[in-house]
């Protein structure tokens, strides 16, 4: 097996579409995303001969606290150990102090070992990807959909319905970025974290619109957005991205029936799962920052999906220092 890079976009989306563990993280566009936000990136494919039996997307992340090479969501395939050897060679080529990997490998203990064995030890924090998801299968009729879902989840998308006041309106217009960041905005500031940035969320936009791989939705209340969500459909999966909603209509469950109906357009696409972006054990943690959007994207039914949490391989002693900053950082927003 050799690792070389690879420049072709077909190439990397039909092995990606075969693949069932796998999300818009190692997509193609996600790369040109990354070098828009100005990261230098790799494309880089794992060889048997001339047959592609892995890949990863991996990014140069400049940041106060030290360089590193990150691994969204992936190594996808095989081919994980001389991709780490390759890994590595970058990263004294870049100059980096370690390699941040968030894999998607099922949570168990054999595959915790494989990442020990390499040197690899658990990170202070994940890598801005979640290492849990709460997952839908998309197979039924919509009918079935509505029934296996949690009874007060139903009947407040029935009520949201219902509402003559209410609009729900889908939009691939780049300029309606304007609107949601508004109130992304708006939510961040009563919340008190700090949200994507407009640049961040156009540059997504301007790569996945083109390609028909990015949808907003904005629930207008008496004609006033009160609540909205970038969806991503990629690979046949919907991504639950982001999301929004204002305090002010908070009674009238409009995030419930903009998921609904994001729900109803990726299986209208073909769409053959849906994944909800991001899950935490709410009886586990009840105190997590996620422990309350779980609950609500639970409500739609479906099943838990825990992978191996994100692992760091130090390459200097900066590392170190880097660690307890995060662990710090982490302790404090209760992560």
């Amino acid at each position: 097996m050799e690792v070389r890079k690879i420049r072709d976009k077909n190439t990397w989306e039909a092995f990606l579409a075969k693949q069932e563990e796998k999300t818009f993280l190692q997509s193609w566009n996600w790369g040109e995303f990354q070098e828009k936000m100005g990261n230098k990136i790799w494309r880089l494919g794992i060889f048997e001969g001339d047959a592609l039996k892995g890949l990863a997307l991996a990014s140069r992340v400049r940041a106060k606290r030290g360089s590193f090479l990150l691994v969204q969501h992936g190594p996808i395939g095989k081919g994980f150990e001389i991709l780490v050897n390759r890994l590595k060679e970058l990263a004294r080529e870049e100059g980096v102090s370690f390699i941040r990997v968030a894999p998607l490998l099922e949570r168990n203990e054999k595959n915790k070992k494989a990442f020990q064995d390499l040197g690899f030890k658990r990170a202070p924090m994940h890598a801005s990807a979640y290492e849990a998801t709460w997952k839908l299968d998309l197979s039924p009729a919509e009918d079935e959909l509505l029934r296996q879902m949690r009874k007060t989840t139903r009947y407040l998308i029935r009520q949201a319905q219902k509402n003559k006041d209410i609009v729900v309106e889908k939009s691939e217009k780049l300029e309606d970025i304007e609107k949601y960041q508004k109130l992304t905005e708006e939510v961040a500031k009563r919340q008190r974290f700090t949200p994507f940035s407009f640049e961040y969320t156009k540059n997504e936009l301007e790569v996945f619109l083109p390609d028909g791989q990015a949808l907003l939705f904005f629930a207008k209340y008496q004609g006033e957005v009160a609540a909205a969500a970038l969806i991503i459909l990629w690979s046949g999966i919907g991504f639950y991205h982001q999301a929004a909603s204002s305090a002010k209509y908070a009674k009238l469950s409009l995030p419930y029936l903009i998921l609904w109906e994001a729900i109803k357009e990726a299986k209208r696409r073909g769409c053959s799962l849906y994944d909800f972006w991001g899950y935490v054990d709410p009886k586990e943690n009840p105190k997590h920052p996620w422990a309350g959007p779980t609950l609500f994207k639970m409500g739609f039914g479906g099943r838990a999906s825990e992978y191996v949490k994100t692992q760091d391989l130090p390459l200097s002693k900066k590392y170190w220092l880097i660690y307890v900053f995060e662990k710090i950082r982490s302790i404090k927003r209760g992560l």
